[in-house]
């Protein structure tokens, strides 16, 4: 778009709450827009929320079965023409780095041609999903707009601690997910991508609350202090060991497994420390993978731990899962973790990474019945497609 680089400036300057009042009125001036809202995905990834002064002050919409949830799905826009009212209106993800935050709805007159807007449309979302994400170190909007309800403590300590809902580049697409989405205690997932490795690292602290989300932060900040430090993968987990064991003396640990892709090659290197495990679906077959399970960190002083090594191919789907998506019962006794999620991986097989883990949790719920998790649960999907892949190209969603 002619202006996109004057709206680009605009929203870089504008107050960290006033993004859509640049977003509205380059809209209006250039397009006749009719109307503008923005809607963020809640931490459940169930509804829309309307970014708004007063939240909660519009009705939430239902992801799964309004038009602005399909646009946070799907892999192209939604445009529809409403003869009644004489408007058209298109739906599109605001995103950054394949992580879908929310839908920006735009109503045009009915006149205007929206299927040939829609490159500089998607250009202005993709910049303001850029600028929200930066904002949200200096206001609450954008944050108060993503609750359908209020957070626990808990809550609120791992969900500021988590990277995003999903990520992509070219190698690779992940999408992650965390229930109960408002009182997770214990359960992490962190990530971390360089020119030459993907680390992932899924953490489940013992406890409940507040005090498994204080042990929690504290393994992942220590585990983030070792990576950053350039130590190797047994080496962040030796030095998270020692951080957790020096404050809790083997009185509370945490389990975590670690994985570090090689982008250029697809090897793997694996320290499981506790319960955390991991699928493979590979070739529409689905096995558990087994690594040697050495101790969680912070139960012992000084532990050594050491790497194991698989390689990835081109295709392979992994995902891994707490002890919350495992233990799980069906009425007739048995573990979800069983056979249930195994079926649930080859019945998700098509859905990209983004949308698999509440696809997960969805089917983990029909296996177990009413009532809620009785511990929290997390789990990660990461589907590999190797340095000459076709990533950037996948339609991934920052929903489940």
């Amino acid at each position: 778009m002619d202006t996109f680089a004057a709206v680009e400036r605009a929203l870089r300057a504008a107050a960290p709450h006033a993004l859509m009042d640049v977003v509205k009125r380059a809209l209006r001036e250039h397009y006749g827009a009719v109307d503008v809202e923005l809607r963020l995905a809640d931490y459940g990834t169930r509804t829309l929320q309307m970014v708004e002064p007063v939240p909660l002050t519009a009705e939430p919409l239902a992801i799964h079965d309004s038009p602005q949830g399909r646009a946070l799905r799907a892999p192209e826009p939604v445009v529809l023409a409403d003869r009644a009212t004489d408007t058209v209106a298109v739906h599109l993800p605001v995103s950054v780095r394949g992580d879908r935050l929310g839908v920006l709805s735009v109503t045009l007159p009915g006149d205007t041609d929206a299927v040939e807007l829609l490159p500089e449309l998607e250009d202005l979302c993709e910049a303001l999903g850029h600028e929200i994400t930066v904002a949200e170190r200096d206001t609450d909007l954008y944050q108060r707009a993503r609750r359908a309800t209020r957070l626990t403590v808990a809550a609120e300590l791992q969900w500021q601690l988590l990277p995003g809902h999903s990520f992509r580049r070219h190698e690779f697409a992940l999408g992650a997910h965390l229930e109960p989405a408002y009182s997770v205690s214990g359960d992490n997932v962190d990530w971390s991508l360089s020119a030459e490795h993907l680390t992932v690292a899924v953490t489940n602290g013992m406890g409940e609350g507040v005090h498994a989300a204080l042990l929690t932060n504290l393994a992942v900040n220590a585990l983030r202090n070792a990576r950053r430090a350039g130590l190797g993968l047994a080496d962040q987990a030796a030095l998270t060991d020692q951080a957790v064991y020096a404050h809790y003396r083997g009185s509370a640990y945490v389990s975590m497994v670690l994985f570090r892709f090689e982008l250029a090659t697809g090897e793997v290197e694996i320290v499981e420390a506790g319960s955390p495990r991991a699928w493979l679906c590979r070739d529409a077959k689905v096995d558990s993978l087994v690594f040697d399970a050495q101790l969680p960190l912070g139960m012992f002083e000084d532990t050594h731990y050491v790497t194991e090594h698989f390689r990835v191919q081109p295709g392979d789907r992994l995902l891994l899962a707490t002890d919350g998506v495992y233990e799980p019962l069906s009425r007739a006794g048995e573990p979800f973790g069983d056979h249930a999620l195994a079926r649930s991986l080859t019945a998700n097989r098509l859905l990209p990474p983004a949308q698999v883990p509440r696809a997960v949790f969805r089917d983990l719920a029909g296996h177990r019945g009413e009532g809620p998790l009785e511990d929290d649960a997390l789990v990660v999907c990461v589907d590999w497609y190797g340095r000459d892949g076709h990533g950037e190209g996948e339609s991934g969603s920052g929903s489940g």
